[in-house]
């Protein structure tokens, strides 16, 4: 009651240090705040205002999804996507759903390369339409492989987990597999050196999962992170075949280097390596390009900046 007071006090313009402004006083200040807020020159405002052309696609975050989803009913019929198919039907519903996948990822890929690429007015979009089939076709024939990686994963959060019961609840309900079905796709783009969506994709899976992976990392088969929510995965981390993480670790870098003008330096490779067999447990932090050799086990709640060699098991001291 006392807010609805004071609102009313407001709106009534009585004098006082939180009366309204006079509705003569509203168009000057208005016009002033407009003009500053539409002012993009300078480089300051660099980088800030994206200028769009009736001629070019945007990325979408809603047809992003749809991909998403399409992609996880191609990788695990049944699970994802209609569950009603069977044996006599699959092929036809496959067909359908691969169609429509390469249709979406084509105008997707183009709006990416559209988005980020300053073209003249009255420039054909065709080349970056050109090279997006291109991309697409790359990745619905790396679709096979993409499964087959993603099936070891599944393998080996099944294998990492005494709780699970099949195949099937590890597939429906494990948050790694939604995760890893965005990285492995936004990755193969990211080598593709497409724009933006690959960023899109992992950054919806982070949303959804609690999990962020990076697409540029490289990550082998066999890979799982138990619970999964608040991990960490770094641009440059390479992480090698049956490694597995649990919730909260961190694979990031320490402070970067900065250039001349105070920047940091970009491109260089500032994240960790982790070897095959590697098992990291709950909120370790595991910063730097250092290497964690294989078969190594790195205890919870620990801080590793320097190598670990092959084999070691690192925990925390005990007096």
């Amino acid at each position: 009651m006392r807010y609805e007071i004071q609102y009313r006090y407001l709106i009534k313009g009585t004098s006082g240090p939180f009366s309204l402004m006079k509705s003569t006083q509203q168009p000057d200040l208005f016009g002033q705040v407009v003009d500053s807020l539409s002012d993009c020159t300078g480089m300051q405002r660099q980088g800030f205002f994206h200028e769009y052309r009736d001629s070019d696609p945007l990325p979408s975050a809603s047809v992003l999804k749809d991909i998403i989803d399409l992609c996880r009913a191609i990788f695990f019929p049944g699970f994802y996507g209609r569950n009603c198919i069977s044996q006599s039907t699959l092929k036809y519903t496959m067909g359908v759903q691969v169609e429509s996948l390469y249709n979406l990822l084509v105008k997707q890929i183009a709006a990416g390369l559209c988005f980020c690429t300053k073209t003249a007015e009255g420039e054909s979009n065709d080349p970056f339409f050109a090279k997006a089939q291109d991309i697409a076709s790359y990745i619905i024939e790396s679709l096979p492989r993409l499964r087959k990686t993603l099936e070891t994963d599944v393998v080996a959060a099944f294998n990492g987990d005494p709780a699970a019961t099949d195949y099937g609840e590890v597939i429906s309900c494990y948050p790694i597999i939604k995760t890893l079905i965005n990285y492995r796709l936004a990755h193969e783009l990211y080598m593709l050196h497409v724009p933006l969506i690959p960023r899109m994709l992992t950054e919806m899976a982070h949303s959804e999962t609690g999990i962020d992976i990076h697409p540029g990392a490289t990550i082998g088969h066999h890979f799982t992170v138990d619970h999964g929510t608040g991990v960490v995965i770094g641009a440059t981390c390479i992480i090698g075949n049956n490694v597995k993480l649990y919730q909260g670790v961190t694979l990031g870098a320490r402070s970067f280097p900065l250039d001349d003008q105070g920047h940091p330096i970009k491109g260089i490779p500032r994240h960790p390596i982790l070897e095959d067999d590697v098992i990291v447990y709950s909120n370790a932090t595991i910063l730097g390009r250092i290497t964690i050799g294989k078969g190594a086990i790195v205890g919870g709640n620990l801080w590793v900046t320097e190598d670990v060699p092959a084999g070691t098991r690192v925990v925390q001291y005990r007096k």
